[in-house]
């Protein structure tokens, strides 16, 4: 599937779908990025079930700020609308590999379970 750009109207809808979305936030100025973005763009194509999405920060400040975007490229992954992945800096191909093996291989029940869990254990703000 070849990687969409996103936009502040059609973040949330888009993360929020069924299936697993990786959302790279970069930059042009943004050294690291211009290695990172080839990287995530090869791995899109071995991928065509997941869907890969691009924010430009610059052009995207809303939705970087809303996103708590405080360093770039930040990768966020989200599985049936839950973040489960958000960190900073370039990843190599193998890593990022990696990373999306294991949230294809996630028992989404376990996490929902564990979701819930966490929720009835938070107080309660009164």
């Amino acid at each position: 599937m070849a990687t969409q750009d996103l936009v502040l109207a059609d973040f949330e809808a888009t993360v929020g779908k069924e299936g697993i979305t990786l959302v790279d936030f970069w930059a042009e100025w943004c050294g690291p990025c211009k290695t990172f973005g080839p990287i995530f763009e090869k791995v899109s194509d071995s991928h065509p079930e997941i869907r890969f999405a691009k924010v430009d920060t610059e052009a995207q400040q809303e939705l970087a700020g809303m996103a708590g975007i405080t360093s770039i490229p930040t990768l966020m992954i989200f599985r049936d609308g839950i973040l489960l992945f958000n960190q900073a800096g370039a990843l190599p191909a193998p890593a990022l590999e990696e990373l999306v093996g294991k949230v294809k291989d996630l028992d989404m029940a376990e996490v929902h379970a564990e979701i819930a869990k966490q929720q009835s254990e938070a107080p309660s703000e009164q």
